[in-house]
């Protein structure tokens, strides 16, 4: 990786973030304001020389998505006009990706429109950590790459459990059907093995009210064993409980979860931390309020999961 050749900027929805990548760099943060109006509008400005320069923005697009998203469309027209070589956002949440088709007649699908602007803004190539479907990637016509947070979460997990780590001990938990292969695809890494067996709620959501589930079955066995709960995002936190509540009625032994994104609505951390799961593992893809955070959360950074994606530039 040539330093002087690339340049990080951040924007202001999880600097922390990108603090910690730019220390594995070993290299400065670049310079750059983002100014919030009164009447709601961002104006973004580059403070440095980038004729020529590869850029790259650090931006997780999560709540307030719109005003996120906007301040990166604004990074991207301000490195355009600096005429900079090639513009990168790595996007560790992409929000808008569960609008990904119609659920119902005469709704948008909306991350459409999202990788429209950022195709068209001037971005030439996609970051994500983890996107909800990996059937969006095809809808981009620039280069994307889905990187998997699981891969630094799983250790986590793995460590945590220490010698206590075998299909007979261990069971993997899909919270829904939708997400059976992502759980297949933890449980081969984790085991180091395809002959593995999954666990799976049977969900029924509300179409009509957001972020409203009811879990209604348990297809596998989670007898006598620690259930691990694999998802990509947790909002409400109710899907979750109830499915370790279910493992737990069934007879597992303890409950563990590893979810990547923690994009929590009002009340998910008060939900999360009266449930009967032992611990819940996140990344911090979202930057996450004091309010947010309570006992049985241990957040590990994927900072080392983008620097190394960077240093391939």
């Amino acid at each position: 990786m040539n330093t002087n050749q690339i340049k990080i900027f951040s924007g202001s929805a999880n600097p922390l973030l990108t603090e910690q990548v730019i220390r594995l760099l070993k290299i400065p943060l670049s310079k750059s304001e983002v100014v919030r109006f009164a009447n709601s509008e961002v104006k973004v400005t580059i403070n440095e020389s980038v004729k020529d320069k590869i850029c790259v923005v650090i931006q997780p697009t999560a709540n307030p998505t719109d005003t996120h998203l906007m301040e990166l469309f604004f990074f991207a027209d301000a490195l355009k006009r600096g005429e900079a070589k090639k513009i990168i956002a790595v996007i560790p949440y992409f929000g808008y990706a569960r609008q990904n088709r119609e659920h119902r007649p005469g709704e948008s699908v909306s991350v459409n429109v999202v990788i429209r602007f950022l195709e068209n803004i001037g971005f030439d190539q996609v970051f994500a950590i983890n996107l909800h479907d990996e059937g969006t990637e095809g809808v981009f016509s620039i280069s994307f790459k889905n990187l998997n947070g699981f891969s630094i979460l799983g250790r986590e997990v793995a460590h945590y459990l220490k010698n206590h780590k075998n299909t007979e001990e261990v069971a993997i938990v899909s919270p829904d059907q939708g997400g059976v292969e992502r759980a297949q695809i933890f449980a081969e890494n984790f085991f180091h093995t395809n002959k593995v067996d999954i666990a799976v709620i049977e969900k029924r959501r509300n179409l009509n009210v957001p972020h409203q589930s009811k879990a209604l079955n348990l297809y596998g066995k989670v007898r006598n064993k620690t259930c691990i709960i694999v998802d990509d995002i947790i909002t409400s936190g109710g899907t979750l409980v109830h499915a370790a509540d279910f493992c737990l009625k069934r007879g597992a032994k303890r409950v563990l979860a590893c979810i990547v994104h923690h994009d929590f609505s009002p009340g998910a951390a008060d939900i999360l931390k009266k449930g009967k799961i032992e611990k819940i593992f996140m990344s911090n893809s979202i930057a996450l309020r004091p309010d947010q955070r309570f006992r049985q959360l241990r957040e590990i950074s994927i900072a080392p999961l983008i620097a190394e994606e960077i240093k391939k530039l």
